[in-house]
């Protein structure tokens, strides 16, 4: 299929730029994918379309204040780093803009918004094809352990803040309830809708809840460049499943429960590890980078809580294709849900409304 199949037209004011009032005050559009039919609903109204016995599986991984800046010594110019990976204590894979002219040996003074006497220096290592930096950080034990002072909740690009902005705690909104293992760049969005008090209700009806752990990277961000999609290089990500969920998950297979997932993340852990395991799910610890579009025959999730997508992103693709597993249409019926969406005025991408894909 061409990248371009999975372009749409968003009016800017329908991207969100800050959270509803309340987590649950968000909407849902519901789309049911063999009749095609779509129904417009609030999220509480998820409660009508579980069912007891039901495996909702969710993404539990804590977005960290991944975004530094900071300064050259020399010139003082203006930089800034996204931490994407640790190698080792103070020792990381980041991006810098501006980065194109910095060279190894680049020595960066980071800023402390505290004011506090922590000195803080990285210094440029090698860059790899993708153009990130690997940066030595010194004058810390732990440079993970300093992010609450120094760093920032590193927000998507099309969200943006100024001075004059709606006041928004984005370290508390931008992050699930249950947020739990730091490494994210970038939040488990669909699931920053659910309170406490609907993780009650769900449970309440008999449905079981478990989580699976995906550290979300940049390349959730970025859209597919490549003409068509079997050209496109997927970005790579860790994840972890632990044993008792993978029963709990396989249980349901085989008394034909429903298994939800939560977001395009739990999707991609439980799918990666089912195709590695003969179609099994089992607990385990690794990285993945599959891609899923469409066509593709899904062998775990039964249904799809998600939020509306980028353009020609590879999230879309794997709604997409959910949509109408094993089949190619789904391209169309997803577009086709997403100018309902639009004429309906949801709120698109991360701070946005949910769908429901059943």
């Amino acid at each position: 299929m061409r990248t371009d199949e999975f372009d749409y037209l968003l009016p800017p004011e329908l991207i969100a730029q800050s959270p509803a009032p309340q987590r649950d005050h968000s909407r849902l559009l519901v789309l049911a994918r063999k009749s095609g039919q779509i129904e417009h609903q609030r999220f509480p109204d998820l409660l009508e379309y579980l069912r007891p016995g039901d495996v909702l599986v969710m993404n539990d991984s804590r977005v960290i204040p991944a975004r530094l800046r900071g300064r050259k010594p020399d010139t003082g110019g203006e930089i800034e780093m996204l931490l994407l990976e640790e190698c080792a204590v103070n020792d990381w894979w980041v991006l810098l803009r501006p980065g194109k002219r910095v060279r190894p040996g680049t020595e960066i003074l980071v800023e402390n918004p505290a004011a506090k006497t922590l000195k803080v220096r990285a210094v440029v290592g090698e860059k790899n094809s993708e153009g990130h930096c690997r940066l030595q950080f010194s004058g810390v034990d732990n440079i993970v352990d300093s992010l609450h002072v120094l760093g920032e909740i590193p927000l998507p690009p099309y969200i943006t803040r100024t001075a004059n902005s709606s006041p928004v705690d984005d370290r508390e909104r931008y992050q699930t309830i249950y947020a739990q293992a730091a490494g994210s760049v970038a939040a488990p969005t669909a699931g920053l809708h659910f309170t406490p008090l609907l993780l009650e209700q769900i449970r309440a009806l008999g449905v079981r809840l478990h989580w699976v752990t995906l550290h979300v990277g940049l390349g959730t961000f970025a859209p597919v460049k490549a003409e068509t999609l079997s050209q496109h290089t997927m970005h790579e990500e860790r994840f972890s499943i632990g044993p008792e969920v993978a029963e709990a998950v396989m249980a349901a297979k085989r008394e034909q429960r429903r298994v939800i997932g939560v977001g395009t993340t739990t999707v991609r852990v439980l799918e990666s590890v089912a195709a590695s395991n003969g179609g099994q799910v089992v607990g385990t610890t690794g990285r993945t980078r599959i891609f899923i579009h469409p066509p593709y025959d899904f062998r775990v999730v039964d249904a799809l809580l998600t939020n509306f997508h980028l353009p020609k992103s590879t999230l879309l693709m794997l709604a997409s294709a959910f949509a109408a597993p094993g089949e190619v249409r789904g391209c169309d019926l997803m577009l086709s849900a997403y100018a309902k969406a639009v004429r309906e005025r949801y709120r698109f991408f991360s701070y946005g409304d949910a769908m429901l894909v059943l």
